[in-house]
C-alpha cells in the first residue's frame, strides 16, 4: 500500500501497490488504464465509458455521476477512478467510503499527456504511461499544421455547447494553427449565442451530435437550415464537418484525442484553407 496526496481531496489516498479492482467512472482514465496494458483489473466503468471497445464490454455501474453504493459494496473496488470538474463533489462524496482518487481535468493537450502520466502514477504503472505519453508526443509532432482557418465548435452537451480559453479543445485548434471564435472568453465551455456565431461567420463548424445518437450529416443539415445558417462561410465553402461515429469524440481527452482526434481534425481545417484559397 502506497500513500499519494490528492490535491482534490486534501488528503492522502492509500493506493495499492497493485490495483486489481478498478472502478472508472472517467472514460479517459478507462482508454488510458487499458492503453498501458491494466484493463483486465477493470471490474466497472461508467455507462460514457467506451474506448477501447473492451472497456464497453465490462460491467456497467454508472453514470457520470451517479452510482448504487450497494453496487460498490458488492464489488470491493480497491481503487476508484474520477475527474474534478463535473464529478468532484460524486468524488468527494465516494471518497467517505471507498478509495477514490480525482484526476484533474486538461485545459490543454500537453494536459492530456500528463493526465496519462498521471494515471500510470497512480494505478503503479509509470513506465508504460510515460512510454505511452513519449508515444503520443511523437504522433503530435508529426501532425502537419492548417492555414488560419477560423472555426466554430460545437457539441450537444444537453444542449449547444461551444469553448473558451480553458478547453483542451481550443488548445488543439490553435496548436494546429487556426483559431477558435470563443479563444478569448476566460472560461472552459459555454452556451453560446447561436446569433453572435452567425455574425462571426467562422471559416469551418464543427459539429458533435449527442453520445450514442443516431445523428447523420442529413440531421446537420437540417440543422443548420434550421438556424439560418446556409450562407455562413463555412456552409457555402463545404466547410461543415460531423465528427464520425456515435461515441464522444471531441469531447473525449483520453489518448485516443491526439492519436485520432487531432489528426482527423488537422485534416479537415487543413482542407478547409486549401478551399478558401489559404
Amino acid at each position: 500500500m502506497v500513500k499519494l496526496y490528492n490535491e482534490v481531496l486534501g488528503a492522502e489516498v492509500d493506493l495499492p501497490d497493485a490495483p486489481a479492482r478498478i472502478v472508472s467512472f472517467s472514460p479517459a482514465a478507462t482508454e488510458t488504464v487499458f492503453r498501458i496494458g491494466l484493463g483486465d483489473a477493470v471490474v466497472g466503468v461508467s455507462a460514457f465509458c467506451a474506448r477501447p471497445h473492451e472497456a464497453s464490454l465490462k460491467r456497467r455501474v454508472g453514470s457520470y455521476n451517479t452510482v448504487s453504493k450497494e453496487v460498490l459494496d458488492g464489488i470491493r473496488p480497491d481503487l476508484i477512478l474520477t475527474v474534478t470538474g463535473y464529478q468532484r463533489d460524486f468524488a468527494l462524496a465516494m471518497s467517505k467510503r471507498y478509495p477514490v482518487y480525482p484526476l484533474e481535468l486538461p485545459v490543454s493537450v500537453a494536459g492530456i499527456v500528463d493526465f496519462v502520466v498521471k494515471v500510470g502514477l497512480v494505478v503503479g504503472l509509470p513506465d508504460e504511461a510515460r512510454e505511452l505519453a513519449s508515444s503520443m508526443i511523437r504522433q503530435l509532432s508529426r501532425i502537419p499544421p492548417a492555414k488560419g482557418v477560423r472555426t466554430y465548435v460545437e457539441i450537444d452537451l444537453g444542449g449547444p455547447t461551444s469553448f473558451g480559453a480553458h478547453s483542451y479543445i481550443t488548445d488543439a485548434i490553435r496548436l494546429l494553427g487556426c483559431s477558435s471564435i470563443f479563444e478569448t472568453e476566460r472560461c472552459e465551455w459555454l452556451r453560446p449565442d447561436l446569433n453572435l456565431v452567425l455574425e462571426g461567420d467562422p471559416d469551418a463548424v464543427v459539429y458533435e451530435a449527442k453520445m450514442y445518437s443516431k445523428f447523420v450529416e442529413g440531421d446537420l443539415r437540417k440543422l443548420i437550415e434550421s438556424r439560418g445558417w446556409k450562407e455562413m462561410r463555412a456552409v457555402a465553402n463545404g466547410n461543415l464537418f460531423l465528427t464520425p461515429g456515435p461515441l464522444d469524440f471531441l469531447a473525449h481527452h483520453g489518448p485516443s484525442f491526439i492519436t485520432e482526434v487531432m489528426p482527423w481534425l488537422s485534416q479537415r481545417l487543413i482542407g478547409a484553407g486549401e478551399r478558401l484559397g489559404r
